[in-house]
């Protein structure tokens, strides 16, 4: 999941992909813990999901908009 799918999906929408991201990072760690699991980067990407999704919901509870982040990046450059 890339940030622009993150920031493109309503904030019920995150809160629900959050719920299934936890649920999905428990199996995976499950698996990982009795030897099962295949892949082991799965757990890393899980954990880069869910702190996208987390991070997201703070900016927004806290106001802020990604098209000022861009704005600032934009002159620093």
């Amino acid at each position: 999941m890339d940030g622009k799918t993150v920031h493109d999906m309503t904030t019920s929408e995150l809160t629900q992909k959050l719920g299934e991201l936890k649920v999905e990072l428990f199996n995976l760690r499950f698996s990982h813990a009795t030897g099962q699991l295949a892949n082991p980067m799965t757990l890393a990407n899980v954990k880069r999901d869910i702190a996208r999704v987390k991070t997201v919901l703070r900016e927004r509870e806290l106001g802020i908009e990604k098209k000022a982040v861009e704005k600032k990046g934009a002159k620093a450059k």
